[in-house]
């Protein structure tokens, strides 16, 4: 039982113009993009993580370094958690999309939609959710109870994987926001899936640091259960 911090990539110059980047190569963070993964970083200060993996794309290879920083960990890509892949309407203009028929699709029945000559947003879905799961139980298997890593993705992408944590059909996930630079927090558990945060973009978390092996946290609780009348909050524990 792990937990993932769901990164978006920090704001690129396509993200400012209002054009759908994609896959596009060479998209990169802009300066405001790089200023908001710096104050990511520094909400992760003195929060131990297991490992870090991200989308292959340059933004967000370029937002995990940033998020790293000095701690010497390896990023590690997954192709899984790469951008939709929009087909022909990769690099348009938002605007201009707006007013295509699939539009609608996409804003109301995301299940149905598919991109002309891209994925159908079920398939970006299954392989997101599955990158997320598959790596997390690995965590915690390496590293026990508690363990916290860290995956770098972009919006559509992170927005599935909430819907999923939540239990919402992908037909609802368009009423998930994810911010550039967002932080939003997952834990898996072999009962049900908790939500700890979405699109959070200020605030430390180091309280998600995991307790030392050994240590006890919530024996009176399992910690697949939810607490009854809300709990005792967030990094407090039973004992």
């Amino acid at each position: 039982m792990s937990i993932v911090i769901l990164a978006r990539h920090g704001r690129t110059e396509a993200n400012a113009t209002g054009l759908l980047a994609g896959r596009t190569p060479g998209v990169r963070l802009d300066e405001r993009g790089r200023d908001q993964a710096r104050a990511a970083a520094d909400r992760l200060a003195g929060l131990p993580l297991a490992t870090v993996v991200t989308s292959p794309l340059e933004r967000c290879r370029e937002t995990a370094r940033l998020l790293v920083g000095d701690r010497g960990l390896r990023v590690r890509p997954d192709k899984r958690l790469t951008e939709c892949d929009y087909g022909e309407w990769t690099a348009q203009k938002l605007s201009e999309l707006a007013r295509k028929p699939l539009w609608k699709v996409v804003q109301g029945q995301p299940s149905a939609a598919r991109f002309p000559g891209g994925e159908s947003l079920p398939e970006v879905s299954a392989r997101a959710i599955a990158a997320i799961r598959d790596r997390d139980t690995a965590v915690a298997a390496e590293h026990g109870d508690g363990a916290v890593w860290l995956a770098v993705s972009h919006g559509d992408v992170i927005k599935a994987v909430l819907a999923d944590a939540l239990g919402m059909h992908l037909d609802q996930f368009q009423r998930i926001v994810v911010d550039p630079a967002s932080l939003s927090v997952v834990r898996y558990t072999s009962g049900r899936t908790f939500v700890l945060t979405m699109n959070s973009t200020s605030g430390s978390l180091e309280h998600l640091r995991p307790a030392p092996r050994g240590h006890s946290r919530g024996r009176h609780r399992p910690r697949a259960d939810a607490a009854l009348g809300g709990g005792t909050g967030t990094g407090e524990h039973t004992s």
